[in-house]
């Protein structure tokens, strides 16, 4: 076994992988760019080396000052987690050439299943069901639209070097095939320095389910299957396993396909196969197609491991340090369900569009495994993934695992940026999800509800009063101290943008009459909260962002120092910003341009998306104040409309 690995990655990956090195008695080697030097990562490893600045291709992508690093420290082996270099095969080879081990497949396999259409050429050669579709060389546009005919609508463009989601259009018709082709083209340049695409039939009622697979270099075995339909712009959200509805004998047929795929290309570490499922007719052995394999660690490899009981970087530490399979086929066996959802900093009602902040104050409860690579106190930054953490719960079936999930998410306290807790608390309480009927068109049938804000009712309002004034915990100005008459004191808060004016009476020890608007609630502070006579689950909890009030939902108010004075803050429909900080990609229109509500604008790239920014109503440009390739901070002006007559 190694005496000691560096890890080639950061954030949640990274210190998942220091936990199982630490748990073997193995040392661990952290990187970190400038915006990481306090990271969690950094912390949990036995020894940090920087290597550059915060972009990643400033450090994270910087393969040369990773391997020397590992060199420095003497490191034995390189684990490159998922992301970043984790399936580059010239880094690959620039780690074995150093004298050092890649804790992952060769660079040979890496290149096999690199380009989308080679895989797909090569699995069918191999037996595998791949999806009907083009793949081939001539990326002459009329050539591809005739392709795209003889496949028949709708049809999937994709880059072949794509991934998450980048360089991927669905076309309904042949009247929008040149544009999205021309799209799709573009976005794959920019990410992967490859336009090339392949086309593929789009499937009606698709599911995304994969298989888990784990090989020595010349034997391989599976782990199961996970689910992963439920996904918002190809991205996944909520993952589990095994798959609901799944039969025996659609398992079988799935996993010796993941196993063939496996072999076909010697595979050594783990490996994921993912299939395009139709789910139209429930799951049929006739009805997955191969769609991609991902030769690393993924994502959502912690719901494999607990329906399986294995380690899987345990399992990659010791494939990669010379040893064989760790477990036959035979030896691997399902016991229960879990479920994975991933929690990120992302305000939902605007698109899930990335946040930013300082996590003023974050819990997670007992009961749930929390991989994470964020503490209290870190920043969220827009340099890389805005991920905060990834919630997992298993239990004996798959209808008390989903409750557990449910619970799980209630009872994560998060505060100091916007999250998507909301939205995957309504996803883990969805009908249609809990009765196992998922695809990958849910979340955007039932968008509107799902991503709703919970608005905080008038005892929420009252809490979060108390928590202002430090009542919350018995201590305080006015705690429990009257003379002849209540003391009465105005609280003023921001919640959601609004100014609320809440009054606070105290009646006594520990008990207070709180008006909301023109609602009277009296509470009272024991053991925990009452209100109104009727005790409440509620958590107060105040930080350095403002007040928390965490009741089934995470509702966040904002102090008001009473010296401020209020002042309107954002844009006017007519003055478009940057809602944070990224490069803008593309500007699409001049000064004197006539524009239209809802008129795209430009692009912004943050967070690794892109994010349209459209007129907010008709006008002229009246100035154009940036250009592309220009970084930019949250709120700067980009473009500003001639003002209304």
């Amino acid at each position: 076994m190694f005496r000691k690995i560096l890890i080639a990655n950061r954030g949640e990956i990274a210190c998942r992988v220091i936990e199982t090195a630490r748990a073997m008695g193995v040392r661990t080697v952290a990187v970190y760019s400038d915006a990481d030097a306090g990271a969690r990562h950094v912390a949990m490893a036995d020894e940090a080396v920087h290597i550059g600045g915060p972009a990643p291709a400033e450090s994270y992508l910087r393969g040369d000052a990773i391997i020397a690093a590992a060199k420095a420290t003497e490191a034995e082996a390189i684990h490159p987690g998922y992301g970043f270099l984790s399936e580059n095969p010239e880094f690959v080879e620039a780690v074995e050439a150093a004298g050092l081990t890649f804790i992952g497949p060769s660079a040979k396999a890496i290149r096999a299943m690199g380009l989308k259409d080679a895989a797909k050429a090569l699995m069918a050669e191999a037996g595998v069901p791949v999806v009907p579709g083009y793949h081939g060389e001539d990326q002459e546009p009329g050539h591809l639209e005739v392709e795209a005919a003889q496949i028949g609508y709708p049809v999937l463009i994709k880059a072949v070097a794509g991934g998450g989601g980048k360089g991927m259009r669905k076309v309904d018709g042949p009247e929008g095939f040149v544009t999205a082709l021309e799209s799709a083209k573009a976005e794959a340049l920019g990410a992967f320095g490859n336009d090339a695409v392949l086309i593929e039939k789009f499937v009606e009622q698709p599911r995304h389910i994969e298989v888990q697979v784990f090989g020595d270099g010349t034997r391989a075995v599976h782990l199961f299957e996970r689910d992963c339909s439920l996904q918002r712009r190809h991205q996944k959200v909520i993952e589990e396993a095994p798959a609901p509805g799944m039969t025996a004998e659609m398992r079988a047929a799935m996993g010796e396909a993941a196993v063939r795929a496996a072999e076909a290309i010697g595979y050594a570490g783990a490996g994921t196969v993912e299939f395009i499922v139709d789910g139209s007719d429930g799951l049929r052995p006739d009805r997955f197609w191969f769609m991609e394999m991902n030769t690393r660690l993924q994502v959502e490899h912690p719901v494999t491991e607990m329906i399986t009981g294995v380690d899987l970087v345990e399992w990659q530490l010791r494939v990669a340090a010379g040893e064989g399979l760790p477990a036959s086929q035979d030896a691997l066996s399902i016991d229960g369900h879990a479920f994975e959802a991933r929690l990120y900093a992302e305000d939902v009602p605007k698109g899930f569009l990335p946040a930013t902040g300082t996590l003023a104050h974050l819990r997670f409860p007992d009961g749930a495994r929390a991989d994470t690579g964020v503490r209290p106190g870190d920043t969220i930054s827009p340099w890389y993934d805005p991920m905060i953490a990834k919630l997992i719960v298993h239990g004996p079936t798959r209808a008390v695992a989903l409750t557990q999930l449910e619970r799980a998410l209630a009872e994560t306290e998060v505060a100091g940026s916007v999250t998507n807790l909301a939205f995957l608390r309504k996803l883990a309480r969805h009908e249609g999800f809990g009765a196992g009927e998922v695809d990958t068109g849910l979340i955007d049938r039932d968008l509107d509800a799902l991503a709703e804000e919970p608005v905080a009712c008038t005892r929420t309002r009252a809490l979060a009063a108390l928590g202002a004034l430090g009542l919350h915990k018995g201590k305080g100005a006015l705690a429990g101290f009257t003379l002849w008459a209540p003391l009465r004191q105005t609280v003023p808060l921001i919640y959601q943008g609004e100014r609320l004016e809440i009054a606070v009476e105290t009646l006594g020890p520990a008990r207070f009459r709180v008006t909301v608007d023109e609602t009277v609630h009296e509470i009272t502070r024991g053991a925990g909260w009452a209100v109104d006579g009727a005790a409440v689950a509620a958590q107060v909890v105040r930080h350095a962002a403002g007040v928390s009030v965490f009741w089934g939902n995470n509702y966040g108010f904002e102090l008001v120092d009473p010296l401020d004075v209020m002042a309107e803050g954002g844009g006017a429909a007519g003055r478009i910003e940057a809602p944070m900080p990224g490069l803008v990609k593309s500007v699409f229109v001049a000064p004197g341009q006539a524009v239209a509500k809802g008129d795209r604008l430009a692009i912004l790239e943050a967070m690794k998306m892109e994010h349209t920014l459209a007129a907010g109503r008709d006008g002229v440009v009246a100035e154009l104040l940036v250009e592309a390739g220009a970084q930019v901070e949250a709120g700067a002006a980009l473009i500003v409309l001639e003002e209304e007559s």
